[in-house]
């Protein structure tokens, strides 16, 4: 893949991530759909906009007006923030919104972002933005260049069956609930999916590497979330990952077991 067309970061603990990033056309595309979710939402809030013209015509006409505002600019808002740098647009092509630096996506980014929307939409349908993703190294419009963000691809990845892959021992992480939640929502889907990788091909890499490679992750795990020590004591680095993966991707059903407490 050119490094044109990906996001590489290198964490302090020396983990290259390396992410594709989204074009001008597949962006637009996404922003295509959330216009017709905002113009779904508008419709029936015009109708209450409606009635209260009924009343007061200048009373409706401020009412509607606010709401297109507030509708327009919060709906990128809400989702992003909530959605980790997913729109309903962005979610159903499979996008997602992240610092540009590999760090924890902001509020203020968010918000950023969605405010200088207006600029890149200008003259046209998204014009200035179209031209400035086409001409950014890292297709970034003027709103991201702003937040420091940028848009990437978030592809379906095939997980092998993890019953079989992590079956074994027990998994101590599981002691504590509150700080595998914390785990879950401080893990990114990419690095979940890099520590999973790993855990697949470990038996294909020399063994220094193996035991660098996981030293690594599980470096990167701990400054996430601290576990006490007698959840992590005795575990080498690699069956910490391998138990922060069960954690990750078999979260604990409604009724408080994992569906396998084993590592």
């Amino acid at each position: 893949m050119s490094k044109l067309h990906t996001l590489q970061v290198r964490t302090p603990e020396g983990i290259l991530f390396a992410q594709q990033l989204a074009g001008p056309v597949t962006r637009f595309l996404a922003w295509g759909i959330d216009l017709v979710c905002i113009s779904l939402v508008l419709s029936v809030l015009s109708v209450v906009a409606g009635l209260l013209g009924v009343i007061s015509a200048g009373l409706g006409q401020a009412v509607a007006l606010l709401l297109w505002f507030s509708v327009s600019l919060g709906y990128g808002c809400a989702l992003e923030w909530f959605w980790r740098g997913q729109t309903v647009g962005k979610r159903m092509l499979r996008l997602r919104v992240v610092d540009a630096q590999g760090l924890k996506l902001h509020f203020s980014q968010v918000a950023v972002r969605n405010l200088l929307r207006a600029v890149d939409m200008l003259p046209g349908p998204y014009l200035v933005g179209g031209v400035a993703c086409v001409l950014s190294r890292r297709a970034q419009r003027l709103g991201d260049f702003a937040a420091n963000t940028v848009v990437i691809r978030h592809p379906t990845l095939a997980h092998p069956d993890l019953d079989q892959l992590l079956a074994g021992k027990y998994n101590s992480l599981r002691a504590y609930p509150h700080l595998e939640a914390r785990l879950r929502q401080q893990v990114s889907p990419a690095e979940a999916a890099l520590a999973l990788q790993a855990i697949v091909r470990r038996d294909a890499l020399e063994p220094q590497a193996r035991v660098e490679l996981f030293a690594q992750i599980a470096g990167y795990f701990q400054t996430k979330v601290r576990f006490p020590p007698e959840a992590v004591d005795g575990l080498t680095d690699e069956q910490y990952v391998r138990n922060a993966v069960d954690v990750i991707y078999r979260p604990r059903t409604p009724s408080g077991s994992s569906g396998t407490t084993r590592q």
